[in-house]
């Protein structure tokens, strides 16, 4: 038996059936028993606001935020904690010596002597906040800086840590914290995406599937963006818009029918969401990347126009992450740029390795902090800079550092954090957080925090359990706020 290929069978789920057999009183009683449902839901919320658990309703705020945006600048590869906001003078002692600690297992095993760090490191600002000579810059915003010397990780492995990083698990199919931040806020424009991704060049371990949004609906993940031309390709018009709207609205119906017969799967509402965002974007692109007539006195404080090639390509970044958080975008996530080494993960040749990355990112970073400062903007935006995890406070092979999840440090700025403060302390040799260690998952609930949300009740309904981008961990730190 044949057919003419036109009929596509599709199946039938519980409700159609419920709506279509025996005239249809299936339908009126599964009604009341949803409302049932519905009621016992709501006396649930009701109950975990009067424990004390805030608000458990979605379609808002649970308290007033202190950031509307994020800007996290992400330092691919694991920068060490010894040589950048982390000193350990007891390393000068041990130098070229057997490490007097326990070893942990590291990557690759190559354990060498004790490694001191060669860059000095200096107080700055009203605070006294050391900083090493490798970020001479971001030392001048010094009391504008929550150093956090004690995060620790679950995972000595980039892709694993990177996950975790990003979504709160060590495996991949989890939202990224951005794609949580979009779902929680909901959209704050129509031209623009909520969590974006500025590529300076460096694709992490475990690639795109970090920015994704996971089981969330698919209008949450992150949109890539470059840092030099169109910003993103074939975002200009092929066509007359007039003429692309009316195809577009056309589309929209086909979508919409097509929903009506099949429910409204994530598919098909992901496919017009992104179909009216793209055509928005079309005109809001053009102007946010047109940061080539930034005035020079801009230019020449982040570095658009330095001598260093990587510097240029990261001040185009954090230039255009400016002004996307002018703009309203809610999440925005810069990667580092391609320096000729393996981003920030020197296993050899630290001295040159972590020179020439600091190098590209020093002095837009201290622009960026600066210019969201002078333009009212940085109490409201949250920054945070940070890798996967740290390194060693011995040698790998005699020049490198392996990976060390055991303690690192992270910083962070405005959106109503403390500025000036250190909180937690490594070992003396800076190899384990010894004092008041602080897990990815508190970061995650302290940033959830700064925007508004209660991070245990920020959730998505998934495999019939109610996930959050902590999982079951995390705490706020208010130690960190101001």
């Amino acid at each position: 038996m044949t057919h003419c290929g036109n009929f596509h069978p599709r199946p039938v789920s519980r409700r159609d059936m419920l709506r279509t057999c025996a005239c249809g009183f299936g339908a009126a009683a599964f009604a009341g028993m949803f409302a049932s449902a519905a009621r016992a839901a709501g006396a649930a919320s009701s109950s975990a606001v009067a424990s004390g658990a805030s608000s458990a309703a979605l379609a808002g705020l649970h308290f007033p935020p202190t950031a509307r945006s994020v800007i996290f600048l992400y330092m691919d590869g694991g920068p060490s904690q010894m040589d950048t906001f982390d000193p350990k003078p007891a390393l000068a002692k041990w130098d070229g010596k057997p490490f007097p600690m326990k070893m942990e297992r590291t990557q690759f095993n190559n354990n060498g002597a004790t490694l001191r760090s060669p860059w000095e490191f200096t107080r700055h600002g009203a605070s006294g906040l050391e900083v090493s000579s490798i970020f001479p810059h971001v030392a001048r915003h010094a009391d504008d800086l929550c150093v956090v010397r004690s995060m620790t990780s679950k995972f000595n492995e980039h892709t694993n840590a990177n996950y975790f990083l990003h979504t709160g698990a060590g495996l991949v199919g989890r939202p990224s914290m951005g794609a949580w931040v979009s779902y929680g806020l909901g959209d704050a424009r129509n031209d623009l995406p909520n969590f974006v991704v500025i590529n300076g060049g460096l694709v992490p371990p475990g690639g795109r599937e970090l920015l994704g949004a996971g089981f969330l609906p698919s209008a949450h993940q992150s949109s890539m963006f470059r840092a030099v031309g169109d910003g993103m390709a074939n975002v200009l018009p092929a066509e007359e818009p007039t003429r692309q709207r009316r195809t577009l609205e056309f589309a929209r119906e086909l979508d919409d029918a097509f929903a009506a017969r099949t429910g409204r799967p994530d598919a098909i509402e992901g496919a017009i969401r992104n179909a009216e965002l793209a055509f928005a974007m079309q005109a809001s692109v053009p102007d946010l990347m047109s940061i080539d007539g930034e005035p020079a006195e801009v230019r020449a404080l982040y570095g658009m126009d330095a001598e260093y090639e990587h510097t240029r390509t990261f001040a185009r970044q954090c230039v255009l992450a400016r002004r996307m958080v002018e703009r309203g975008v809610q999440f925005i996530e810069l990667t580092c740029p391609s320096t000729g080494h393996d981003r920030w993960d020197q296993h050899s040749n630290l001295r040159k390795g972590h020179e020439d990355n600091a190098r590209a990112v020093d002095q837009p970073i201290a622009a960026l902090l600066a210019d969201l400062k002078r333009r009212g903007l940085l109490d409201t935006t949250l920054v945070v800079w940070g890798g996967e995890f740290g390194r060693t406070p011995f040698a790998q092979g005699t020049d490198g550092r392996d990976h060390n999840p055991y303690g690192f440090t992270v910083w962070l700025a405005g959106g109503g954090v403390k500025g000036g403060i250190t909180y937690g302390a490594t070992d003396e040799f800076g190899y384990k957080a010894v004092d008041r260690p602080v897990e990815i998952h508190d970061l995650h609930a302290t940033m959830l925090h700064c925007l508004g949300f209660d991070h245990r009740l920020l959730t998505a309904r998934s495999g019939g359990r109610d996930m959050r981008l902590t999982d079951v961990h995390g705490r706020v730190m208010r130690e960190w706020l101001a």
